[in-house]
C-alpha cells in the first residue's frame, strides 16, 4: 500500500501507469490485478481507504472525542507535520480534488475534508469557541495546511510549511484560551 500511495502522490492518478505501479510495488501486472481486479481505480480506492484509516485514528477521532482541546490541536499539528513530512509529501486527497480524474473519487475527497473541518470545529467548540467562529477557524486551518503543502513543494522550502502551521497552531490556541 505505501508504494502505491507514493506512486500516486508522485505521478497523480492519470500519470501513474500500470508499468510505474508494477515497478514501484515490485509486483507483476498479474499480481497487481490479482490483488486489485478493478485495476487502477481499485488501487486508488484502497490507498484512499488507508489514508482515511490513518486520518481517522490520528486526526479525526482525537478531535471528535476531545477531552483537552489544546492537547488535541497540538497533536493534530504535530501529526500532520509528520504525515506530510514537513510539506515534502503531497496530499493525495487534495490532489484528487484538483483534477478531472478526481471526479471518480469526489465523494471520498469531500468526506475527508468535511470530516476534518467538522472534527476541528467540534474541538474548538469544546474549547468554548462559538460554532460560527469554530467553523471559520477550522476551514482556515485545513485550507492553510493544504496551501502550505503546495507552497513548500513549489518553493522547495519546508520552512514555509512550518511557519504556516505554527501560525495556525497559535491562532487556534489563542482562540481556545481566550
Amino acid at each position: 500500500m505505501p508504494a502505491l500511495a507514493e506512486t500516486f502522490r508522485e505521478y497523480g492518478f492519470e500519470g501513474a501507469s500500470l508499468a510505474t505501479l508494477t515497478k514501484a510495488t515490485g509486483l507483476g501486472k498479474g499480481s497487481l490485478y490479482n490483488f486489485f481486479p478493478g485495476g487502477k481505480e481499485e488501487m486508488m480506492e484502497a490507498v484512499l481507504a488507508d489514508i482515511d484509516h490513518w486520518f481517522t485514528e490520528k486526526i479525526f477521532l482525537p478531535l471528535e472525542q476531545v477531552q483537552d482541546p489544546a492537547e488535541a490541536i497540538s497533536s493534530m499539528i504535530d501529526d500532520v507535520t509528520a504525515y506530510f513530512r514537513s510539506g515534502r509529501r503531497v496530499c493525495l486527497v487534495g490532489c484528487l480534488g484538483l483534477n478531472a480524474s478526481g471526479a471518480a473519487f469526489a465523494i471520498t475527497t469531500r468526506k475527508y475534508f468535511a470530516r476534518w473541518i467538522s472534527a476541528l470545529s467540534h474541538c474548538l467548540e469544546v474549547g468554548n469557541v462559538s460554532p460560527d467562529l469554530a467553523r471559520q477557524l477550522a476551514e482556515e486551518a485545513v485550507s492553510g495546511i493544504q496551501g502550505a503543502i503546495v507552497l513548500a513543494r513549489a518553493l522547495d522550502d519546508d520552512t514555509v510549511f512550518h511557519r504556516v502551521l505554527c501560525r495556525q497552531h497559535s491562532t487556534l490556541m489563542e482562540t481556545i484560551t481566550s
